[in-house]
């Protein structure tokens, strides 16, 4: 398999890291978006990242439709727990996780690829205020869990993990890190695990 995009980009770290972690090998391309657009459309059309180029030829695109199928690949190793009240938890999570890149990457567009004069800072303050209300939910659902690290890297700690460090990479200062002790321990727990470490975040480092 091959997966397609740059390692700065939240949907493609976390497709990295969890194909690692599933056991799954696959070649990394780093085709941007944006400096090599001719490029990543020769491979995928649609040019969206991540793409996954499976075995046999399919083309894949969207980091959860990607996952599902490495799950499926995997099996029985997994990333998401069986039960349904564990599974229900950890959706939960990766949907919050999920929507504050979506919002990071909301604001990083409106400030780099809009022109000054036409940003509207009523719309962006209210994409920030999305962005911080995602992270108060995963800062409020990790507290309820038990303390100290985790003991096992699964989607949940994944997605959080990879969202906390992008929002950080592109938006320092936004958020306050003594405002999410939970979420900032996760990350510096998370980005030593062997499956991050072979996958930093990274807006030059070639794989190929």
């Amino acid at each position: 398999m091959q997966l397609i995009g740059m390692l700065d980009s939240p949907y493609v770290r976390r497709v990295a890291v969890s194909l690692h972690a599933l056991g799954l090998p696959f070649q990394h391309r780093s085709v941007s978006v944006f400096r090599t657009y001719d490029k990543f459309r020769e491979i995928n059309p649609v040019v969206k990242a991540p793409t996954l180029l499976c075995d046999e030829g399919t083309v894949l695109m969207d980091s959860t439709l990607i996952l599902d199928y490495a799950e499926a690949l995997a099996a029985p190793r997994s990333l998401m727990p069986r039960g349904t009240p564990e599974r229900l938890a950890v959706l939960r999570v990766v949907g919050l996780a999920l929507a504050a890149c979506e919002k990071t990457v909301q604001i990083v567009y409106e400030r780099n690829l809009r022109p000054a004069d036409k940003q509207h800072e009523p719309w962006v303050e209210r994409i920030a205020q999305q962005l911080r209300a995602a992270y108060r939910e995963l800062e409020s659902d990790f507290a309820t869990r038990p303390g100290g690290a985790p003991e096992t890297l699964g989607a949940a700690q994944i997605a959080a993990a990879v969202a906390w460090r992008f929002t950080h990479e592109k938006l320092p200062g936004l958020l306050a890190r003594p405002d999410h002790p939970r979420l900032q321990a996760l990350s510096a727990w998370a980005e030593d695990q062997p499956a991050f470490l072979a996958w930093p975040y990274d807006e030059v480092t070639l794989h190929v």
